[in-house]
This record gives structure tokens, C-alpha cells and sequence, in this order.
């Protein structure tokens, strides 16, 4: 039997590199996915490229609970249920020191990395009691692990949404409801690409070197790296596992 048979899920920032390598992983374990995502091109073009009939998608923004209702309705009118729920989106901000960095964009990185896996927890905590538990997964960081220069804001997010997911494991352990979250280090992902710009703007690749240089294994991840733990997480095979970190870095914190 597959591992994520008759269970329903939603990914949020499911149109980014891990929202869509964890939506081909779940789909190909039978789950019936739903992607939440606020950039309507991207997404259209997941749906597309993912092919499947098990898989459907809703643009909204993770910022606003209606957004987050609305998704946990579509996922229970259209499939039945909510079993699963990684809150995904995220931004990273700018590449600025704390004196430089605009006080409106950091209000906006923890809007959508804080404040998005907020409004989801609210929303999918009901429908998952309904069905008997579920499996809430948070993409934090390592750099909710550690401090991390010109990044202030989302490693300030990151470390934020560990303290949500602790504090929603230890509510929700009565109603079977286990949450948990991945903490990647560097993937090769949009995101990245971004942040290697902004931390050595015209050199890249460079930075990109130095980055994965300081990487134990020598490599950023893959998105489907990140993908085989959140199945992992989503599954009955992590059935006791709940408010727990995992670094998922090539041993970067080690």
C-alpha cells in the first residue's frame, strides 16, 4: 500500500522548488493534493507539469486566515477531509544589516513566515480533529538554528515558527495531531539564487561556492531531498514523532 493512501494534503508555497518536489512525492505515495500558492503563473505551471488528477491548486496568500480557510474548505469539499498540512511559503527578505533594513519588509517577512504557519495551524487544527489527526509541518531553517549576518529578519522568522510548532505539538497531542519542522540548509532553489545575488551582488556563483563549501557533504540539498523528509513527516511511519526539529544541512550543524 502506499504510504500516503486515502490522505488529503496541503502545501503552501506549493508553486516554489520543495512545495512542488513534495507534491510529486506525495502524489506518487496516493495522496490527493491541494496547492496554495499566492503567484498564479507559477502555480498553473505546477499543476501543469505535475499531471495528475489527485492534484488541484487554490491562489491565495497565506498572510490572510480567510485564504487559509478557504483552502482547508476546498480540500474538504473536493476530497473529503484534511490529513496533512505543510505550511511552506516563505520569503527571505532583503540582504541588509538590521540598521539598514526598511521596518515595512521585515513586517512582511514575518507576516508570511510567521504569521502564514499561524493562520494555518488555526485553520487546519478543526478539520484535522475532524478526521481523527494529522500531520502539520513548518518549513523553518538552520537559520532558525543559528544566527545568520544581513538575513536578521528571516532568520528571526525561522527561529519564531520553532517556537509556534512546540507550542502547537504539545496543544494538539490530545487530538493526535502531530506537528513538526524541517529545517533545511541551502537548496537549490529560487530562494537561493536571491540570496547569492544580495550577499555578493554580480558574483553569484561565488557565493554560492563559499556557501556550499561550509556544507560537510560539499553540496547545497536538493528540493527532493527536503521532499523524502516532509514524506516521512506526513506519513504513519513518523506516527511518534511530534515537536521535533529536524536539520535536514548535509551536516552543517553537526
Amino acid at each position: 500500500m502506499k504510504r500516503l493512501e486515502g490522505k488529503v494534503a496541503i502545501i503552501t508555497g506549493g508553486a516554489g522548488g520543495i512545495g512542488r518536489a513534495t507534491a510529486k512525492q506525495f502524489l506518487i505515495e496516493g495522496a490527493e493534493v491541494l496547492l496554495f500558492d499566492f503567484n498564479e503563473e507559477n502555480i498553473i505551471e505546477t499543476y501543469e507539469q505535475l499531471e495528475s488528477n489527485n492534484l488541484s491548486y487554490f491562489v491565495g496568500d497565506v498572510t490572510r486566515f480567510e485564504d487559509n480557510l478557504k483552502a482547508v474548505e476546498i480540500a474538504k469539499e473536493k476530497y473529503g477531509g484534511l490529513d496533512i498540512f505543510v505550511a511552506n511559503a516563505g520569503i527571505e527578505g532583503d540582504i541588509k544589516t538590521i540598521e539598514e533594513y526598511d521596518i515595512d519588509r521585515f513586517d512582511q517577512v514575518i507576516a508570511v513566515n510567521v504569521k502564514g504557519p499561524f493562520l494555518g495551524l488555526k485553520a487546519a487544527i478543526p478539520a484535522m480533529d475532524s478526521r481523527g489527526g494529522g500531520s502539520f509541518i513548518i518549513t523553518s531553517s538552520i537559520a532558525g538554528l543559528s544566527g545568520t549576518p544581513q538575513l536578521g529578519p528571516y532568520a528571526t522568522s525561522k527561529h519564531a515558527v520553532i517556537g509556534l510548532m512546540k507550542s502547537a505539538a504539545k496543544e494538539c497531542a490530545q487530538k493526535n495531531i502531530r506537528v513538526n519542522s524541517i529545517n533545511p540548509s541551502p537548496v537549490e532553489t529560487r530562494m537561493m539564487r536571491s540570496i547569492e545575488e544580495g550577499l555578493m551582488p554580480g558574483g553569484a556563483e561565488e557565493a554560492k561556492g563559499v556557501m556550499a563549501s561550509n556544507i560537510p557533504l560539499g553540496r547545497y540539498g536538493e528540493p527532493e531531498d527536503v521532499a523524502k523528509l516532509m514524506l516521512f513527516l506526513a506519513s504513519d511511519d513518523s506516527s511518534f514523532i511530534t515537536g521535533s526539529v529536524y536539520a535536514i544541512d548535509g551536516g552543517s550543524t553537526a
